[in-house]
């Protein structure tokens, strides 16, 4: 990467189409679209390789991808783990052909019992399975990126207060093509609930997802919210990080990237 925050933008619900999404990419002066597997029209089979690596070429730009928001890599049930593995391996397929960098993915927290004092969450009192799942998916994800740069990047979610958690995200870092991605709207957010697992494991971290946030409040457009930007683009920098925007509309990308130009980022 260049010593320059590499910037980008994800695809947003107000387009229907790749090509809207990378109109205002062009618009914006903006290095990269990261594709959201949750859309119904960039599924794995409605994506066309050809067409993303001429887009790319055309452009000068590149595509990462976000996995399903509901991915369940450690669920219980056989049937399911592999339906997401397939998920899993049909956008892996996709990512290493075009030579996309990223694909970034949540942790699952799996089902609670809620009891009349606490929550008990299945992936805690069953850990070692939990744990053996997740050991097969770094195995799994290794022998797919084999030889390639595709890195998969666990974004944090609020959730780094379950130590089950942690010490599965720390499981799979142990894989020689596993990231880290701090969401840092998300973090905010939950309290700083994430940042000392990430501040601990900050060799790790390849990719951000920049909003602003105003309390519980966040996507908001940068500079306008609690959040000091200006540290974290410095942080984004050093690390050599691809950094999505991910402020989810037009008008808040555009916002954005009005205020990044006025203090010298673009």
């Amino acid at each position: 990467m260049e010593d320059r925050l590499v910037i980008g933008m994800p695809t947003l619900v107000e387009f229907n189409s790749l090509e809207d999404n990378i109109n205002l990419c062009m618009e914006l002066g903006l290095d990269f679209i990261e594709i959201n597997m949750n859309l119904p029209q960039f599924q794995p089979d409605k994506l066309d390789v050809c067409k993303l690596k001429y887009y790319q070429k055309k452009h000068d730009i590149f595509f990462t991808f976000h996995l399903p928001e509901e991915l369940d890599i450690a669920n219980f049930n056989k049937r399911v783990r592999n339906a997401y593995l397939d998920i899993t391996k049909d956008i892996i397929e996709i990512a290493v052909n075009i030579n996309s960098p990223i694909i970034n993915m949540h942790m699952n927290l799996g089902v609670y019992f809620t009891l009349p004092e606490k929550k008990v969450y299945l992936f805690s009192t069953h850990f070692h399975e939990y744990l053996d799942h997740l050991k097969y998916f770094g195995r799994f994800v290794d022998k797919l990126l084999k030889n390639s740069n595709v890195k998969i990047s666990i974004e944090n979610t609020g959730i780094y207060n379950h130590s089950f958690v942690t010490k599965g995200v720390s499981e799979l870092l142990m894989s020689n093509n596993i990231a880290l991605t701090w969401d840092i709207g998300h973090d905010y957010s939950s309290g700083n609930l994430d940042r000392e697992y990430m501040m601990k494991n900050i060799d790790y971290l390849q990719h951000l997802h920049i909003h602003d946030a105003i309390g519980i409040r966040n996507h908001l457009p940068l500079f306008s919210g609690e959040i000091d930007i200006h540290k974290i683009i410095e942080l984004g920098i050093k690390q050599k990080c691809t950094s999505v925007i991910e402020t989810k509309t037009i008008d808040g990308l555009k916002k954005s990237v009005s205020e990044m130009r006025k203090v010298g980022y673009f």
